[in-house]
């Protein structure tokens, strides 16, 4: 499998992590996202809209959108399972993913940022307080589900690793590389560090990546 990603994306966390967990070889071909290489015709060909990652599994076109990738690789790949075979835990894990991949994590994307600052003309002190509200939103309602809910476990959904909690690393890994204080959210630090402990996880990190700052 080949997939295009670059090192600070979220979304390219999640997708590493899944192959990585379930021992699929992979190249990863990283953008330079502040280059503005993602905007170029050449990848506009591979995903019109610009985003990374984009996964070639086989002569046609690349999947892209990362839930949908690690749909495809739960389905192609079930040997190693990332998702609860019962359906209500399954529809938890999956609950769980989308708070984060859907509802937190578009909101800090760089190119939301670029648009705030450019639409409404905020600097970037304000466009951090922006991101800084989207992170904390996120992890008050993680914290609370996962503090109170029953299914919650080692990990997000139990005992074992599944789709939400490769969302929620990716959302972690924010929280350093943007210096938000998670101090207030314990449940979500121990199952976050509990994932990042699985070397599978740990060398997806967007700080072990090709183009990451050394600190």
């Amino acid at each position: 499998m080949k997939m295009y990603g670059n090192w600070r994306s979220a979304a390219s966390f999640r997708v590493r992590a899944a192959l990585n967990l379930k021992g699929i070889p992979y190249e990863e071909v990283f953008l330079d996202i502040d280059a503005g290489e993602h905007t170029q015709p050449d990848f506009l060909a591979i995903n019109p809209q610009g985003a990374v990652p984009a996964l070639f599994v086989d002569d046609g076109p690349p999947l892209t959108q990362s839930l949908a990738i690690l749909d495809y690789l739960e389905e192609t790949h079930p040997e190693v399972p990332l998702l609860p075979a019962d359906p209500r835990p399954r529809a938890r894990a999956r609950s769980l993913a989308q708070l984060i991949a859907c509802d937190t994590h578009p909101l800090y994307t760089p190119r939301v940022r670029k648009q705030l600052m450019k639409a409404y003309d905020l600097s970037k002190e304000r466009a951090m307080e922006f991101l800084h509200f989207a992170f904390t939103n996120g992890l008050k309602t993680l914290e609370t589900r996962l503090a109170s809910e029953p299914g919650s476990g080692r990990f997000m959904q139990g005992d074992a690793v599944s789709h939400a909690d490769l969302c929620l690393v990716s959302l972690w890994a924010g929280t350093g590389i943007f210096g938000v204080d998670t101090s207030p959210y314990p449940t979500v630090k121990r199952i976050a560090e509990a994932c990042l402990a699985l070397d599978a996880v740990a060398r997806a990190h967007p700080l072990k990546q090709p183009g990451a700052p050394a600190a």
